[in-house]
């Protein structure tokens, strides 16, 4: 599950079993991802945090499904199979379409977009793949040709918080090894009307 010693659910006391009554799933199953953190209780306070705002939270403009596009692709770059395999699945289940979204996944590993993402979406991978790539590289060009797309600033934002968190989430998974043994693949606080939930589901 993860190179480091964690503390498992039907262990957990005090601040940990809050914190995993916020963010479990059915049979208080809690993502290995998280689990992680458990020797560090603030961490997870915070990386849920950042997560549900950046994902999941009702004031975002960009269709969540493509959010997770971007997530799945930032983690291919990385080669972060944990990332992948969670918001594929959450992808797919936000698309309702398994044809669609396969055909999305294609894309994404073969690096070209044009086929399974509208003009306006492929810019927002290109962005995600330079700012993951080559993130000194990025410039006002590269947040004009995102404007020029039909973004506005306030979706550029989001976009980029996405692809920044990816990063984030990519490292702390590969510098813990941490699988997705256990996990229930997709779920995620779908409450968005609510910051406070947690709730996988």
């Amino acid at each position: 599950m993860t190179w480091i010693n964690t503390i498992a659910y039907d262990e957990s006391t005090g601040r940990l079993r809050q914190l995993y009554d916020r963010i479990k799933g059915p049979d208080n199953n809690v993502d290995n991802i998280m689990m992680a953190h458990s020797l560090r209780p603030h961490t997870m306070d915070g990386h849920m945090t950042l997560y549900k705002y950046v994902l999941h939270h009702s004031a975002n403009t960009v269709p969540k499904w493509f959010l997770e596009a971007l997530g799945v692709l930032v983690s291919h770059i990385n080669r972060c199979a944990y990332c992948v395999e969670h918001h594929f699945a959450g992808l797919a289940r936000l698309l309702g379409d398994p044809a669609r979204a396969a055909t999305m996944r294609a894309a994404i590993e073969g690096g070209a977009f044009d086929g399974a993402f509208e003009a306006r979406e492929q810019a927002g991978l290109r962005y995600a793949v330079k700012l993951t790539r080559s993130p000194s590289e990025v410039g006002p060009g590269d947040v004009q040709a995102l404007r020029g797309a039909g973004f506005d600033d306030g979706q550029i934002l989001e976009i980029n918080q996405v692809v920044a968190y990816f990063a984030y989430a990519n490292r702390t998974v590969l510098g813990l090894g941490i699988t997705t043994d256990g996990d229930i693949l997709g779920l995620s606080p779908n409450n968005s009307a609510d910051a406070g939930d947690w709730s996988h589901r």
